[in-house]
């Protein structure tokens, strides 16, 4: 049976949930301050959540700077993944950097991420280089990834 999933834009009240997640998610995951940063005080920051009954279960942050948007993080809870969760948060993050007037889409991802460069090209986003050993805890090549939402 599928959970209904409600994509809505994330609030302060999610960081507690968001920052689980992100535990779950990462081998160098943000600090919780990080993210209370990013609802309370960073005017770029926007983010998404994906909720069902049993609260949040996945989130996309990103940076509006006049008409870029970087993706920031994206993560989905360990037990909810394959379910499209990902992309549909990316859609929904695609969406809301176009009506705040961005233009271009970036993001990095490492290279043996296969199941995200394999959402991202779906969603349109082309290679646009490699950024040798980005990741600090394993020194692993991360692909800076482009979408133009004019082409």
């Amino acid at each position: 049976m599928n959970a209904e999933v409600n994509i809505r834009k994330m609030t302060v009240e999610d960081v507690e949930q968001v920052f689980e997640i992100e535990k779950l998610s990462f081998t160098l995951p943000w600090t919780k301050d990080s993210f209370y940063y990013e609802m309370t005080t960073n005017e770029s920051a926007y983010y998404v959540v994906a909720e069902t009954e049993r609260g949040v279960v996945g989130y996309c942050g990103m940076w509006l700077v006049l008409d870029e948007a970087h993706i920031t993080n994206i993560a989905i809870l360990p037990e909810e993944r394959g379910k499209k969760l990902g992309e549909r948060l990316m859609r929904a993050a695609m969406e809301a950097a176009k009506s705040q007037g961005a233009v271009l889409m970036t993001l990095e991802a490492r290279v043996s991420n296969e199941p995200a460069l394999n959402l991202y090209r779906k969603l349109g986003f082309k290679n646009g280089g490699i950024r040798k050993r980005y990741y600090t805890d394993n020194f692993e090549d991360a692909i800076v990834m482009w979408v133009n939402f004019n082409e």
